[in-house]
């Protein structure tokens, strides 16, 4: 085997492994920077045996293994790695370490992913904090991967991560699945990094691309193995629903010139149906078996966008059921974004008139301040009421306030054709 097709294999089985690995190290330590450094000498080492030796038949097994040894030889030396582990309540006699790590690591993992999930995206950590956490330890990226997905330098990407198992060490959060109140919280601050990720690479803030679809892709593989952990949690099967609806318009989100093309204007033929159908039963398992009881912001996110796919054409959208919906939202979530967006579906539903009030009111929100979108869906109500001058002025706003270019050229596109 070349040395190129030996790292490709590495670098593919620890996408695979990596998770399991460090959160199954985790159990063991107590700490996750420790877990990922034990984790990453065997990475190391598979980089280095791979190429001469070949890929083992059990490439998973074969990094275990490796982790492991390195745990035991940092026990046996290190006096203050033994009496660490002696304080979290995991202490190791030497003659038996090697069987009691065997024991732990062929456990169930399931549960372990599920803790290092929470552990990742704990609310001692900012919001950068636990995106970058995430993908390193659960979607298994380089900082160099994650700094160009989100187009910031690599040491401000290291930096994150750094302090951020800093900070779990300090406040000695627990590796645990918490319970009660505690847990919603946590699941909630789960779906909100997932779906964070998921929406940076559907809409790119800034770079030249529209999309980075392996950003979505992460996030929806991330998705599909929390519902495997949590599969009675409705939420997650809403963000899964809603992940997968979205990307089911991938190949019709972009013209063969790389600019964007707007839902309505899509070739519904390039919607990936596998996808639509995939998302719709995800859908349905994200109901309240109570038609009357509250549906989660996910579950009526997705919902959204289900009415979307369901209309074979623009024309047979129900405009009506999207606006009740986005109504439904508004209420709970009371973000001005979802209010935003539900002026743009009653637009669609009974005129731009009725709308153009609803964005109107939301002009002094100071969660709008600077955000394009607002300029944006104001100049399409004002062209649509034939208003050009000020339509104008607000595209024009509008791409001023963008950072992604792609975005840009197509508002000043808008701007010069009224």
């Amino acid at each position: 085997m070349s040395h190129t097709d030996a790292t490709r294999a590495v670098e593919a089985v620890w996408r695979i492994e990596s998770a399991r690995l460090v959160a199954a190290l985790t159990r063991m330590v107590g700490d996750v920077g420790l877990a990922e450094e034990f984790a990453q000498d065997a990475l190391v080492s598979a980089l280095e045996k791979w190429p001469e030796e070949g890929v083992p038949d059990t490439p998973g097994a074969w990094l275990t293994t490796v982790a492991k040894r390195r745990m035991l030889d940092r026990w046996r030396r290190d006096e203050r790695f033994r009496l660490r582990m002696a304080d979290l309540g995991r202490e190791i006699q030497e003659n038996d370490g090697q069987a009691e790590f065997d024991a732990v690591l062929e456990e169930d993992y399931g549960d372990d992913l599920l803790r290092l999930m929470f552990v990742c995206c704990h609310p001692v950590l900012s919001t950068d904090s636990r995106v970058a956490l995430t993908l390193r330890l659960l979607g298994g990226l380089t900082t160099d991967e994650i700094a160009r997905a989100f187009l910031v330098p690599e040491p401000t990407v290291a930096q994150r991560i750094v302090r951020a198992k800093r900070t779990l060490a300090k406040r000695r959060v627990p590796f645990e699945v918490p319970v009660g109140e505690d847990r919603d919280a946590r699941v909630s601050s789960v779906l909100e990094v997932l779906y964070l990720v998921f929406n940076e690479g559907y809409t790119a803030t800034s770079g030249p691309d529209w999309m980075r679809t392996d950003l979505c892709e992460e996030a929806m593989r991330l998705g599909r193995v929390l519902v495997g952990l949590l599969p009675k949690e409705r939420e997650v099967h809403g963000l899964v629903a809603l992940m997968e609806l979205q990307a089911s318009r991938f190949r019709a989100r972009v013209g063969p010139d790389g600019v964007p093309v707007p839902l309505l204007e899509q070739d519904r033929s390039r919607w990936d149906r596998l996808l639509v159908n995939r998302g719709l039963a995800a859908l349905d398992r994200s109901l309240p078996a109570d038609p009357a009881d509250r549906r989660g912001p996910y579950s009526l996110q997705a919902g959204i966008a289900a009415e979307h796919a369901r209309a074979a054409t623009p024309e047979d959208t129900d405009w009506m059921a999207i606006a009740v919906l986005y109504a439904t939202l508004v209420e709970v979530t009371a973000s001005p974004v979802v209010a935003l967006n539900h002026a743009v579906a009653v637009s669609m539903a009974v005129g731009p008139g009725p709308a153009l009030a609803l964005v109107d009111r939301l002009r002094d929100e100071p969660a709008l301040e600077g955000y394009h979108p607002w300029s944006s869906v104001r100049g399409d109500l004002l062209s649509r009421l034939g208003r050009g001058e000020e339509a104008r002025a607000e595209f024009e706003r509008a791409a001023e306030l963008t950072r992604n270019e792609r975005e840009r050229d197509l508002l000043l596109e808008r701007a010069r054709r009224e």
